[in-house]
């Protein structure tokens, strides 16, 4: 049977390296996970409680298609307790996780070819999805100077939107208000559609980051529940769009979805109020981020930008390999440690470069440190 040019992506390569690790686990290993970009903690019990309610009470049928009116007015409502910005719940579209926010977007500001900037490194499904939709997605290629972010003056010319994420994947570096408004203003100059990923917000350390919506409303802003409110299975998110943009991205999400799980609104409803469970999962990232910053240094691994939120480390691997895909394996394959090549997130410079997450308890990451510190050192003699 034949097939689309649409859909010939490349793979996602952590997945892969995750289904060596786990093949490894099968043979009786224990594997130090530093590839799964997920929080090693459940769904707050507060969201977990509130399911088991509303399934008790009768069953869980289709929503409307924008989502739960009373979960669209508690996120509006959680702009306002977080940003001090004050939003229309109407702008507020509930979607099928972060995944599903993107097709959205895409869809409605893009048509057939039309050349959709992002920076490199990121997240690499920004590129799958937009090549399956028959749109141009173009590279940026951010510097560490610049904290692996873009800056207006590496706008391509022809680009009809520009992608964002702040924090970022895989480096975890934040744009500033200013860096932030200065890229808003360029796009804004030129008739370039701007989506702000904003999935991990939350999850920072030293400064909060900036909502885009902080600077102006003429932008698509994409969030979740995976990260912060630790609920990637779930697959619940949400977008908040122009006022003018309702209409069309509701017709395109009765279509496309039908609606979220109905089953994922209510525990993410729920989960707003579950502030002391997640604060304490922050401090648990907090504390292997710094034991991940020394750890890595002292293994050998000193060239990176300290993250400011999320929970990865984005290092220069380029004195030891130039093929971090075949380092990744001999990495799990000596020192049981499942870490992801930076080909994922930069096809071009990735080969040089290693994804370390630490999003799993502080023990795992210690533990996975001094194996990565042995490994270092027995490669040296």
């Amino acid at each position: 049977m034949r097939m689309s040019r649409r859909g010939q992506v490349d793979p996602f390569i952590v997945m892969d390296v995750m289904e060596r690790a786990r093949a490894a686990e099968a043979e009786g290993r224990h594997i130090v996970h530093m590839e799964v970009g997920q929080p090693g903690t459940p769904a707050p019990k507060g969201a977990r409680d509130a399911l088991r309610a509303a399934m008790d009470r009768g069953p869980l049928g289709y929503t409307v298609a924008l989502g739960l009116p009373e979960l669209r007015s508690r996120i509006a409502r959680h702009y306002g307790e977080r940003y001090g910005v004050d939003l229309d719940p109407a702008r507020v579209v509930v979607t099928a996780g972060a995944s599903a926010g993107f097709v959205l977007a895409f869809s409605a500001l893009f048509d057939a070819g039309d050349r959709v900037a992002l920076g490199l490194p990121g997240y690499p499904s920004y590129r799958h999805i937009l090549k399956a939709m028959s749109l141009d997605p173009v590279g940026i290629q951010t510097r560490m100077e610049n904290r692996f972010q873009p800056v207006p003056e590496e706008i391509p010319e022809d680009a009809a939107g520009l992608i964002l994420a702040s924090p970022g994947n895989p480096a975890g570096t934040m744009l500033d208000k200013e860096a932030l408004g200065a890229l808003i203003e360029a796009c804004a100059g030129r008739d370039v559609a701007l989506i702000s990923d904003e999935i991990y917000h939350g999850i920072d350390y030293e400064r909060r980051p900036v909502s885009a919506l902080e600077l102006a409303d003429d932008v698509y802003v994409v969030n979740s529940f995976s990260k912060y409110f630790s609920m990637t299975g779930w697959r619940i998110g949400w977008m908040v769009v122009p006022e003018a943009h309702v209409r069309m991205v509701e017709r395109l999400a009765q279509n496309m979805f039908i609606c979220p799980s109905h089953a994922s609104q209510v525990a993410a409803l729920a989960s707003f109020d579950c502030r002391e469970e997640l604060e304490a999962n922050l401090a648990v990232y907090t504390a292997n981020r710094e034991a991940m910053i020394e750890g890595l240094a002292e293994a050998g691994f000193s060239r990176f930008a300290p993250p400011d939120g999320a929970f990865y480390v984005y290092a220069d691997v380029s004195d030891l390999t130039d093929d971090a895909l075949a380092l990744s394996a001999e990495i799990l394959d000596e020192a049981g440690v499942a870490v992801t090549p930076g080909l994922d997130f930069d096809p071009d410079r990735g080969g040089r470069m290693l994804r370390f997450s630490y999003a799993g308890s502080t023990e795992e990451i210690a533990e996975g440190l001094a194996r990565l510190k042995r490994w270092r050192e027995g490669r040296r003699a």
